[in-house]
């Protein structure tokens, strides 16, 4: 054999390696993966779901009414305004079955009708409650509308959603491949657009006033196993806080990211969610955990306000110096470790 040719085969023996390694994995690739691992998502169509109520001072809006602030609004956002937070008609959809657990957001950005075939953003949580592994799926933005259409005609038609790795939908229908996002996309983060993984920092699914209205559609896994699989999310590694006596982590764990920067704040009187009205903004609507509140806030200070202040110090803690501060990795497998 001329060296040339050694050459070339050992090049080739490295370079397709490499090749892929650097592949980006495609929408049905991670979709394939996911039904493998956690189970597969069927088609839906969202006004099978159950409306989340809004209400300003108490009362449900008018039939034409879309209030920019409301009681309690969605923190699809947590931090900064947008559209949708107070607009009637989002649903919500239970898809589980047995330890695979599915749940469904269909968000409304503008008002329509209840039964309206439209929807501005589908959103799924694929996760497993035995090996913890968890996916995610986000619908394309809708198409771009002139300004001579009307907002309640744009929107993505969500009546019947298609299975991420569906390969041939029925005649007239969406294929997977037009309806969802790529999981490149999905991953993706900004400071104004947190991706999926740092908001739901401590679990995978999020409790808030508003999908909290819903709670019983939704299902729970707060202690159990918990990664996030696909190629896109393999540089998400989360760790949960603690610190000794500390009343915040009785029912749930608390996580390091967007629990840092938004959600122990929002939840304890802290912060003011964007979309909050009078009510949202006062005792006890402001303290939301923990969500069988029934004390003063005399009461609820008394009994929370130093666990709170000892996780936002945990926060701050980017060395993990502090001794009063446990840091462990988010236990995906057996093997879990605490950093102090």
């Amino acid at each position: 054999m001329s060296l040339r040719i050694r050459l070339f085969a050992l090049w080739f023996l490295f370079a397709v390696p490499l090749a892929a390694a650097t592949h980006e994995q495609t929408l049905l690739e991670y979709a394939d993966q996911c039904a493998r691992e956690i189970g597969a998502i069927p088609p839906f169509n969202c006004n099978d779901g159950t409306d989340i109520p809004i209400t300003v001072d108490g009362k449900p809006p008018g039939p034409h009414e879309s209030p920019a602030l409301c009681d309690k609004p969605s923190l699809l956002s947590p931090l900064s305004a947008a559209e949708g937070q107070c607009i009637p008609f989002s649903k919500i959809l239970n898809l589980s079955r047995g330890n695979t657990q599915i749940s469904a957001y269909c968000r409304r950005d503008v008002l329509r009708d209840d039964k309206d075939s439209h929807y501005d953003l589908v959103v799924v949580v694929l996760h497993h409650a035995g090996n913890g592994k968890t996916c995610w799926f986000a619908s394309k933005p809708p198409p771009a509308k002139s300004q001579a259409e009307m907002p309640a005609s744009s929107g993505i038609v969500a009546t019947r959603v298609p299975p991420p790795n569906e390969r041939r939908p029925p005649s007239g229908q969406p294929s997977a491949v037009e309806f969802w996002a790529t999981p490149a996309s999905v991953a993706a983060s900004t400071a104004a657009n947190p991706t999926c993984v740092k908001c739901h920092d401590a679990g995978p699914f999020i409790f808030s006033p508003y999908i909290g209205q819903v709670w019983d559609k939704v299902p729970t896994d707060p202690w159990g196993k918990y990664s996030s699989i696909g190629q896109a999310f393999s540089s998400y590694h989360l760790m949960t806080m603690s610190t000794p006596g500390n009343t915040c982590i009785g029912c749930h764990r608390i996580g390091s990211e967007a629990s840092c920067t938004a959600f122990l704040g929002l939840s304890t009187g802290k912060q003011k969610a964007p979309g909050n009205d009078r009510l949202a903004n006062s005792y006890p609507l402001d303290h939301w955990m923990p969500t069988d509140n029934a004390s003063s806030q005399a009461q609820w200070d008394t009994a929370n306000v130093a666990s709170v202040n000892a996780l936002l110090a945990c926060c701050k803690d980017a060395a993990h110096k502090d001794p009063n501060c446990t840091f462990t990795p988010m236990p995906s497998s057996s093997n879990i470790r605490s950093l102090h």
